[in-house]
């Protein structure tokens, strides 16, 4: 039963990582000569331009950092409140309040990577002055990152629904 704890807690620490890394990283649309994230856009890795309210498409922009702060805000409380429920829950309960919050932390991950891929083009092309380079770019690891964390999350959500206290 032990191990099995200490699993899912690493578990559950590991998709705590890879949403903070995917969050925070600039690496959502990488080229040759440029990356860029939800954050900012950067060329030939020392010009870097901050994501404002001047750029076209910015609420979808906006979209994306919101359920992906939330998402990594959602996954750190679930991993608190299943710390809280090993004290708490009586013999034999489930999980049921970890599982909810990490589901909708799982919700939110696959929003914002889903708002993304559906809205890249429409990104880039309406600011070209930003992403001049980008015809020849691709998605980088961040992205990649987040639908990892989505598994991830969706994965531990559905432990937590499943596991029961014991001895």
């Amino acid at each position: 039963m032990l191990v099995l704890l200490a699993f899912i807690i690493v578990f559950h620490i590991t998709s705590a990582a890879l949403l903070f890394i995917a969050t925070i990283d600039n690496a959502w649309w990488v080229g040759e000569e440029f990356f860029a994230d939800v954050w900012r856009v950067c060329v030939n890795n020392t010009n870097c331009t901050e994501i404002n309210d001047s750029y076209h498409e910015y609420a979808t922009l906006q979209a994306v950092q919101a359920t992906m702060i939330l998402s990594t805000i959602l996954c750190c409380i679930a991993f608190l409140i299943f710390v809280l429920q090993l004290f708490r829950l009586k013999q034999g309960e489930r999980f049921i309040l970890t599982s909810i919050i990490q589901l909708m932390s799982c919700l939110c991950v696959m929003i914002a990577a889903s708002i993304y891929t559906d809205r890249r083009k429409d990104l880039h092309t309406k600011n070209q002055d930003l992403y001049s380079l980008t015809s020849e770019g691709r998605y980088g690891y961040a992205f990649v990152l987040a639908w990892v964390a989505f598994a991830f999350t969706l994965t531990s959500g559905i432990m937590y629904l499943i596991l029961r206290k014991r001895k």
